[in-house]
């Protein structure tokens, strides 16, 4: 009982911050102000996340240049913050940019490696660039999705409902493992729970959001919050077992670190992203 009480007040004091993050500008009347405010909470996410995989990899020997990786995701996610506030800047643009600085960034952290004494210096430069593409950029597409569409709460809804949905689901009618190797505790059963609610939210909620965005665009919005939602959860959970840590780090107590906390959002954000930018012209 006082672990449930200890996550509950975790939660919310989570959900305050980010909730509060997000809607400080009109709480406060001043719109730059609240860009500042979510920026800062986004790029404290941004590092603690980014501690916690170089110590996960760090476990395995690995020897990534932090001062450099540090240095990928702050920047990184402040670029694309400054990119959001350009009413000309779409996806497209956004992948010529990626595309025209992926070689310069891998190029960068492999000659690093030549004054590295490592036995495998490729790997520790491929180490050093993971959290900027797998953190920074998605919590840099964040504010683009909030001021473009104002759907990013709504993302953050349909992920807490799959995975609110998915856990009761599973703790009354789970009997099928799904992935028993990396996750023992996900059930098919609370899956499809999970998934059947999400669409259920996506379709009534999301168009209270933004009525701008037709039924089916919500759907489709939904079962992409599902399902990557759950495969990201699953990746996360197997970069965990993969060095036999149970949790990624101890920031929020009874939920575990940052990356255990953000990990489907991560995954899913630039999914949600590519399919706004792709059909609904983000």
């Amino acid at each position: 009982m006082k672990n449930f009480w200890v996550r509950t007040v975790s939660a919310v004091v989570y959900v305050a911050l980010f909730l509060g993050s997000i809607y400080s500008g009109k709480l406060l009347g001043n719109h730059l102000l609240g860009g500042i405010i979510l920026t800062a909470f986004l790029l404290f996410v941004a590092c603690g996340g980014t501690f916690e995989f170089f110590r996960i990899v760090g476990t395995q020997g690995a020897s990534p240049c932090r001062p450099l990786g540090y240095a990928y995701t702050v920047l990184t996610l402040l670029a694309l913050v400054c990119l959001s506030s350009f009413s000309g800047v779409n996806g497209y643009v956004l992948f010529g940019i990626g595309m025209t600085c992926l070689p310069i960034v891998f190029g960068l952290s492999a000659m690093v490696q030549l004054w590295n004494h490592s036995e495998q210096p490729f790997r520790e430069a491929a180490y050093t660039v993971v959290p900027m593409f797998y953190i920074a950029i998605p919590l840099g597409l964040m504010p683009l999705l909030h001021e473009s569409y104002n759907v990013l709460v709504m993302v953050l809804i349909l992920v807490w409902m799959n995975d609110n949905g998915a856990y009761m689901g599973g703790s009354l009618f789970g009997k099928h493992k799904m992935w028993p190797r990396h996750s023992p505790g996900k059930t098919w059963e609370g899956t499809a729970i999970g998934v059947l609610i999400t669409l259920l939210t996506a379709y009534f909620v999301g168009p209270l959001f933004n009525s701008g965005i037709v039924w089916y665009h919500w759907l489709v919005l939904g079962l992409i919050c599902s399902v990557i939602d759950t495969l990201g959860d699953l990746v996360e959970s197997m970069l965990k077992r993969s060095v036999g840590m149970k949790d990624s780090g101890t920031i929020m107590p009874g939920h575990g670190g940052f990356l255990d906390r953000f990990d489907s959002l991560l995954i899913a954000t630039p999914f949600v992203f590519v399919y706004l930018t792709l059909f609904v012209q983000l």
